[in-house]
Formats: structure tokens, C-alpha cells, sequence
């Protein structure tokens, strides 16, 4: 869909396309069609470039349009936005090395026309240092095009809150909110640097012409502020919309919180009243006015931009009833199907209803995430008879503590001696432990061995979390995915080898349910890249006669959670099954009390999931729903939907 004319409340062009990759492509070919613009008129073409997880897919097909197409870079010169201060070119964080690994050393740019902020300097030498960067932008002629990431504070490049329209090239100190969102990369918050150099904004707005990516719903407040509300520097990328050629590009998800996404009647455009349309209106209007569905009256309706929906589809009561139906419809406390024996008339058939019981297959990106999202549905599939097996598509070595990893060392060298198990290797061993973990320096990536005892970890884990659930532990499959085994937070691109681990293991198991996180706002990409591995594995198998009975699930809950017009399985728990989840999320001690990753939000994952689920059958109950205490929700998808 895209939007080109500032539609409703919109203030910059928009293009929401359907996938992440459609963005990627979109925009690597906008600039592929400008560097050959300008190389066929004798021009070198100046580009602006970004770092962080949002423009590496633009990165990668800019790599394969000059492998498989003959794209050039040859007279391409390129400055980069920004840089953490200090930083060295060779650091695990640095930008140089980003830009190095994701695009630079895959071209054949000439090194010579690659400028990034340097991160060496003395700090009494960093002014005189912007001023030239922003001279040599100057003297290649300006910057054709900027490509721009947002961050969750709407910071575009390192501008923080406050940072002024003509603000330029400068040391700044970072916001804390975007320190947190680092924190992972540099393997905790007190290692990320205080400051770094950026380009400005006035500098970023003398582009002629911007590109801005969004990606998840993570991003979808601060993309709507920008794209919608008013300028203000308390979020700079509203900036954007001083400039005469500017574009926003989003996936849906990032797109959510637009005007024109959550509530469209508002803007008094034509509106489609599709299904899914309808009923996102009417909660829209009974939470608005306060009143539970099958309250609403006409008059709700006129008074609130939906006088259209009522002429087009009869009167509120109608309406109400249909939609207030829709949502009772989604509840059920067997997620599995019920026996044929416990069917009453009335119930709700779903796909494969008619095999009880089922083998389910639970699909957990990291270690935990499976209590963490849907622990009570996976408690009552077990309790009612299933066939429940777990896969642990990620290790999770990197989110345990240094000091988790020595605790479980001195463990096993103390087991040794006492049980009189020795010999060199195990020497060695505890020697290489002692050595690497006691000096091992801020942001240091461990080595294969120590990666290996914290993945032990955290599979001790997930056997201790599997038994409190009832899951046999030979059902529990500890996948190891590849793409995920780089010892930093940093990860490959999903590969080959990941989805055919992931066919391996559909067709051993030959599920008739299949549970997968759809939690999109992780922030660390794991989530996204498993959810792949997913989608793609079950369209190679889609033929078989197993996945073409096979009912797929995506449940939330560590990040974000379904809203109530998306979920078509709501799976309430009761006050003894939320506290057999918290038991079982408990069982992942290494990430009880502080996680090493936990994002910007400062609960535990347990404390989430509880107040999440909880809000959820809130919401349920004050639409007039049943008061339960608390409710999981799930989405279904199919190959054909991808």
C-alpha cells in the first residue's frame, strides 16, 4: 500500500509494504537506480548510510544486485551518520567494523571514499574533526540521498531528544533510553559508551532526498509522533517533515499506530469495512466510550466516525451481536480440541478438531520463551493428554552471567574431586575456564568452550521448566540453530542450514499443532529470524499430508502481546495455572531477578507475562466477556498466507 499524497494526519510520504524484505527491496533499488543515474552521466554518487539491525537487508541486496546484476560502487562515495565515542575501528561495536562486514567488504567501493565518524580521537581534537566532516560532505557536493533508521526516543542518527533542526556534525551524550537499547551489544549497559559523534540534523536534512526504514511494532509510537504529530526536537525525526523529499517506509507492524492502520474512520476517508476491519472498530468504540460491545447504541456509533459502519451494515445492536459473538467464539480451554466424549453442541470446530489427542510441537526462539508466552496453554496441552514436545531453536549462551558460568564451573570441579574424576583435560579445562572468565574484558566474546557451559546452563533450564510442566524430557529438542552461534549478539543472516534442522524435525514429529513466536518486537532480532525458520520450513513441507492437516499458532507475551481484535484463540488460566507458569519461568534462574538482556522494559519476563495476560482478560471482560484471571492469546497463520 502506499501513500504518497500525506493522506488523514500523515505529514511525510509513506510507503507501508507488506514484509520487511518488500522494504529492503524497495529501497535497495532506489538507490541502486541512483548510483546507475548518475554513473551514466559521468557523476560520483554521494550516499548517507545507517548502522544498527534496520538497514542490513537494504545492505544485503545492494550485495547480490552487484554480484548477480553488476551493480557498481566504483564512484560511489559514502559518509556514515554516526559513531560511539570512544570506540576503535576494530571494536566489536564499532560502526567501521558494521559497515565493514554488512556491505563495504562484499562492493567494490574504493575504501578511500568511505567515511565514518572516527571514535580514536582526543576528546580535545573532536571539534575541529566534525567541522572537517562536515566540510568533505560539502566538497563531494552534498549527499544525494540519507538513509535513516529511527530509534524508540525518535532519534535519528545519534540525535537525541533536543537536539535542534540546524543542530550539525558533533559529540553528544547519549540518552539513556537508547544506552539501554545498546546494552546488548556491548554485553550490559554500564559497558555502552556515554557519547558518540553524529552528523546533525540540519546536516541530515540538506540530503536531497531522505529515506527513513521502521521496522516491528516496537517502532510504531514513535513512527506515528514522527510521521503524525507535531515538529518538536523532543523527537527529532519529526524533523523529516521540513523536508520537500522525504519517505517513510514501514511493514505493517511498524505501521500499526498510524491514523490510517488503527483507526481510519477517524480521518473521514471511504473505509473498507472488511471483517477484521469491523471488529478493530467496534473495540475501538467500546473502549473509547466505555461501555462493553453489546452496550453500544447508534448513537456511539454516529457520534464516533462510524456512521458509515452503521449505514453499510445495519443497526449497533446487529453489529454488536455479531462482533460481541466473534469474540466468545475465541475463548477455549482446550486448545488442543476436545475428546469426542466432552463436545457439547455449539462448540467451536476448529482445523484438525477431530484428532484428540494431538502431537504439538512448541517452537521457543530462546530458552524460556515457552513458559514465558504461552507456559499456562503448554501446561493444560500436557494436563490434557497431548503428545507435548519443545523445541529450543537458540542456545541462549549468550544471555547468562559471567558469574552463572563460574558457579557452574567451580560446581563441576569440585564434582570432580569428590567423585575422584580427573585428568589433564579436565585440568586444562578448568585452567582455560579460570583464565578466560576472570580476565575476560567488557564486550569480549567467550570462547567455544565457554560458549558450550553456558549453553549447558540454560538446557538444565529448560529440562527443570519442562518437568514442572509435565513434558517428558526426551520430547524437549535442543535445535542449536546456526544462524544464532556467533558468541555475540550480532547474528548471521538466517541460512539453509537453519530451515532444513527446522524441516528435520517437522517431519520426525509430524505435528498436528504447531506453536511458533510471533513476538516481533524483540529487540535483538533472535525472535524474527526463528519465526523465519519457522515459515519457511513449513512451506517445503507444505505438500505432506501431515502439514496439510497441521494448524499453525503464534503466540506473544515476552515482548508485546496480540491485541484483542487479532487474537482467534484465547486460552483463559485460572489463579493455580498463572502460578504454575510463574513456577516453571522461575526453573530459568539465570535470567531470574536481572536479565542480561532485558530491553527497555524493567520487569522480569515473569512480571510481563503475568501483567500481560492479566491485561488481556481485562480487556476481555470490560467488552463483556467472562472475568477470568487471566487469558493467553494466540494467532493462527497458513503457508498460503505468506
Amino acid at each position: 500500500m502506499t501513500m504518497s499524497d500525506h493522506p488523514g494526519s500523515e505529514k511525510i510520504s509513506l510507503e507501508i509494504l507488506p514484509a520487511p524484505k518488500a522494504v529492503d527491496r524497495a529501497v535497495a533499488a532506489e538507490i541502486a537506480a541512483l548510483i546507475r543515474s548518475k554513473a551514466a552521466s559521468g557523476e560520483r554518487c554521494v550516499l548517507g548510510l545507517a548502522t544498527g539491525s534496520t538497514p542490513t537487508g537494504v545492505y544485503d541486496e545492494l550485495i547480490r544486485m552487484h554480484r548477480e546484476e553488476k551493480l557498481s560502487f566504483k564512484h560511489v562515495m559514502t559518509f556514515n551518520l554516526d559513531e560511539y565515542f570512544p570506540m576503535r575501528p576494530d571494536g566489536l561495536q564499532s560502526y567501521h567494523r558494521f559497515m565493514n562486514e554488512h556491505l563495504f567488504d562484499h562492493i567494490d567501493i574504493d575504501k578511500k571514499n568511505v567515511h565514518v565518524p572516527d571514535g580514536t580521537l582526543p576528546p580535545g581534537e573532536v571539534n575541529a574533526y566534525c567541522r572537517a566532516y562536515e566540510q568533505a560532505i560539502r566538497d563531494a557536493g552534498g549527499l544525494d540521498l540519507q538513509l535513516l533508521g529511527i530509534g524508540r526516543t525518535g532519534h535519528v542518527g545519534f540525535n537525541e531528544p533536543g537536539s535542534g533542526r540546524d543542530s550539525r556534525t558533533r559529540l553528544i551524550t547519549l540518552d539513556q533510553v537508547t544506552r539501554l537499547d545498546a546494552a546488548s551489544d556491548f554485553f550490559g549497559e554500564q559497558y555502552v559508551p556515554r557519547r558518540a559523534i553524529t552528523t546533525g540534523v540540519g546536516t541530515i536534512l540538506e540530503a536531497r532526498r531522505l529515506v527513513m526504514i521502521a521496522f516491528g511494532e516496537n517502532k510504531a509510537g514513535v513512527v506515528a509522533k514522527s510521521v503524525e504529530g507535531p515538529v518538536t526536537s523532543a523527537i527529532p525525526a519529526t524533523f523529516l517533515q521540513h523536508h520537500r523529499n522525504a519517505t517513510v517506509f514501514l511493514d505493517p507492524a511498524a505501521a500499526a499506530e498510524l491514523t490510517r492502520q488503527k483507526s481510519p474512520w477517524l480521518l473521514g476517508l471511504p473505509v473498507e469495512w472488511d471483517r477484521p476491519t469491523i471488529k478493530r472498530a467496534v473495540i475501538w468504540l467500546a473502549q473509547h466510550v466505555g461501555k462493553s460491545i453489546l452496550k453500544l447504541v447508534d448513537e456511539d456509533y454516529n457520534e464516533h466516525g462510524l456512521q458509515d459502519l452503521l449505514a453499510s451494515h445495519g443497526s449497533a445492536y446487529d453489529i454488536n451481536r455479531d462482533i460481541f459473538r466473534s469474540m466468545t467464539q475465541t475463548i477455549t480451554g482446550w486448545p488442543g480440541g476436545k475428546p469426542a466424549d466432552r463436545k457439547r453442541p455449539g462448540d467451536v470446530s476448529r482445523p484438525g478438531d477431530d484428532v484428540f489427542p494431538k502431537r504439538v510441537l512448541i517452537f521457543s526462539p530462546h530458552p524460556d520463551d515457552d513458559v514465558i508466552s504461552m507456559g499456562g496453554t503448554l501446561i493444560r496441552l500436557v494436563d490434557q493428554g497431548h503428545e507435548v514436545h519443545v523445541a529450543y531453536q537458540t542456545s541462549g549462551n549468550i544471555a547468562v552471567f559471567d558469574a552463572d558460568a563460574i558457579r557452574f564451573a567451580d560446581f563441576a570441579a569440585e564434582f570432580n574431586k569428590l567423585f575422584g574424576i580427573a585428568g589433564d583435560a579436565a585440568a586444562k579445562l578448568e585452567g582455560h575456564i579460570e583464565e578466560s572468565l576472570r580476565n575476560k574484558k567488557p564486550g569480549q566474546v567467550d570462547s567455544p568452550e565457554i560458549q558450550k557451559i553456558k549453553g549447558l546452563i540454560r538446557r538444565g533450564e529448560c529440562r527443570a521448566a519442562g518437568r514442572d510442566c509435565g513434558v517428558a524430557v526426551d520430547r524437549l529438542h535442543f535445535m542449536d540453530l546456526p544462524f544464532y552461534e556467533t558468541g555475540a549478539v550480532r547474528k548471521k543472516p538466517l541460512g539453509e542450514e537453519d530451515v532444513r534442522l527446522t524441516v528435520e524435525l517437522l517431519e520426525r514429529i509430524q505435528p498436528h499443532q504447531v506453536y511458533a513466536a510471533g513476538d516481533l518486537s524483540d529487540p535483538h532480532g533472535t525472535h524474527r529470524v526463528c519465526l523465519a525458520a519457522v515459515f519457511r520450513a513449513m512451506e517445503q513441507c507444505k505438500q505432506r499430508a501431515w502439514a496439510k492437516q497441521c494448524q499453525v499458532w503464534l503466540y506473544r507475551g515476552a515482548w508485546q502481546e496480540w491485541g484483542p481484535d487479532q487474537i482467534e484463540m484465547a486460552v483463559p488460566l485460572s489463579p493455580a495455572e498463572l502460578s504454575r507458569k510463574r513456577t516453571a519461568i522461575f526453573k530459568h534462574q539465570s535470567q531470574k531477578d536481572r536479565a542480561m538482556f532485558p530491553g527497555s522494559d524493567k520487569r522480569e519476563f515473569w512480571q510481563r507475562a503475568e501483567d500481560r495476560n492479566r491485561d488481556t482478560a481485562r480487556i476481555y471482560d470490560q467488552l463483556g466477556m467472562a472475568d477470568y484471571e487471566a487469558i493467553e492469546g494466540f494467532v493462527s497463520w497458513r503457508v498460503s498466507d505468506e
